[in-house]
């Protein structure tokens, strides 16, 4: 097909040797971005991974395409294909979301019709058929699309307006294909339309990856929002089961007169994994103070609810004077039959005033720390698995004879970031000169908090720390 000289715009040849650098500098470019698409992560269950390799996908397409429409630009205008040629055929090796763009030209004067050779393998037409006019190309447009090609193409010829917009193709095999059509009329010496001219490329899989970008945006957009939302219910149902750790422990009807409480949550370096760690005091009926501090594995609402369900067991079975030794077989017991399999730590112990006794077992957990005369060891251990690790589990139990004005320190493993249980309770006695100087609970509270609380760590924590009255 000729190429068109319009009365507002003169026909310019282009510079080889600008569209060549041009050529070479997308060729490169789209290089390193596939390089930047082969290590993007290909797992498909997660939904950023899925976003960030459809958009590398995309900006690949959009380069191949590019290239091929600047080596268009280098070879100069199409022309008209022969009736016998066989269609052109698309390099499979290009990897282009486009076919080559063809061409078409439509004579009002004389009612013919040129098409070139890449528009026949666009439109699935028999290139020795002879080009469809401007009446017959709504036959090969989906029934619903017809009308919106009608009205371009008569705003074109009676308004002069340009052509600009995409409708669907039907294949001779049955294939539906998106084409985006642009065009403009030609005007003849006396300002009438001469003829129309039109540039029509198939965008179907341009579409197709776009759409794949969208809904894998949208699916990234859900996967967060379903993730705040957990965590907004994760934080909400953490602090209305925990007591309050700003200031010192009260109970509702004043609790033992000889025991100062104090406990602290210390949150991951991530605000997203809300654990299940707990701490809890709580007055018993009969005078004892019940103290515990568990943590549940993994993060989110689920164990968050998990951590609250095994804390009003606790509390429950406690106020009916289950011994410690007791309540970690039932809390095993709970978590075994839980449709939720998951396992837990934790230790409880139950203090008697009246003689300064203090009972306790432990699942799997760091012992408690007892702080006395300016030093400070972990309590011998009786026997016990982590909670949900065995059916049937047996729990021991041990006591331990309290001093007025001892410190008995409860801790949750993540005190210390990828470190072993070890580590925390060596930097823990360590604090034994400032607990020994400390007048109140949330004193030591303040000190172990100063130590650990810049942290980062992996996992959440918890601290609870009693203290005797002289």
């Amino acid at each position: 097909m000729p190429s068109h000289v319009f009365a507002d715009r003169p026909d310019r040849p282009h510079e080889h040797g600008a569209v060549d650098a041009l050529i070479s500098q997308t060729r490169r470019l789209r290089g390193e971005v596939d390089a930047v698409r082969r290590e993007t992560a290909a797992d498909h269950t997660d939904p950023a991974g899925r976003w960030q390799r459809a958009l590398c996908d995309l900006a690949v397409h959009h380069l191949n395409d590019l290239h091929g429409h600047l080596a268009q630009l280098r070879e100069g205008p199409p022309r008209p294909a022969p009736r016998t040629d066989p269609p052109a055929r698309p390099d499979p090796s290009s990897g282009s979301l486009l076919s080559r763009v063809g061409s078409a030209e439509w004579n009002l004067l004389n009612d013919e019709a040129n098409w070139s050779g890449e528009l026949y393998q666009i439109l699935g037409r028999d290139p020795a058929a002879p080009p469809l006019s401007l009446d017959e190309l709504p036959s090969l447009v989906h029934p619903d699309d017809q009308p919106m090609l009608t009205a371009m193409v008569t705003d074109c010829l009676v308004d002069g307006k340009p052509i600009d917009g995409e409708f669907r193709i039907v294949r001779g095999d049955g294939g539906v294909r998106q084409v985006h059509m642009m065009g403009e009329p030609v005007l003849a010496a006396d300002g009438s339309t001469a003829s129309m001219w039109a540039v029509l490329r198939d965008v179907s899989e341009l579409r197709r990856s776009q759409r794949v970008v969208r809904e894998t945006r949208d699916s990234l957009r859900h996967q967060r929002h379903i993730a705040q939302t957990e965590h907004r219910l994760a934080v909400e149902l953490q602090e209305a089961v925990l007591p309050p750790w700003r200031g010192s422990l009260r109970f509702p009807h004043g609790g033992s007169a000889s025991l100062d409480l104090a406990a602290h949550y210390l949150p991951s370096s991530s605000p997203a994994l809300i654990g299940g760690d707990w701490y809890d005091a709580l007055e018993l009926t009969d005078g004892r103070t019940l103290l515990s501090v568990g943590d549940l594995t993994g993060h989110g609402v689920t164990v968050t609810s998990g951590m609250a369900m095994l804390l009003g067991a606790l509390r429950g079975m406690a106020v009916t004077g289950t011994s410690p030794g007791r309540l970690m077989s039932c809390l095993n017991q709970l978590l075994d039959a839980s449709a939720q399999p998951a396992l837990g730590s934790a230790v409880c112990c139950l203090y008697d005033a009246t003689d300064r006794t203090l009972t306790w077992a432990q699942a799997g957990h760091p012992a408690p720390l007892l702080f006395r005369g300016g030093t400070g060891h972990a309590l011998t251990p009786p026997d016990g698995v982590l909670l949900g690790a065995t059916s049937g589990a047996d729990y021991g139990q041990a006591e331990e004879q309290l001093h007025p004005g001892d410190l008995l320190l409860l801790h949750t493993d993540g005190l210390v970031p990828r470190r072993s249980r070890e580590a925390a309770t060596e930097r823990l006695l360590a604090l034994a000169p400032r607990f020994t100087e400390a007048r109140t609970a949330q004193e030591c509270v303040r000190v172990a908090v100063e130590e650990f609380g810049v942290a980062l760590r992996e996992d959440d924590a918890c601290l609870l720390v009693a203290k005797v009255d002289a």
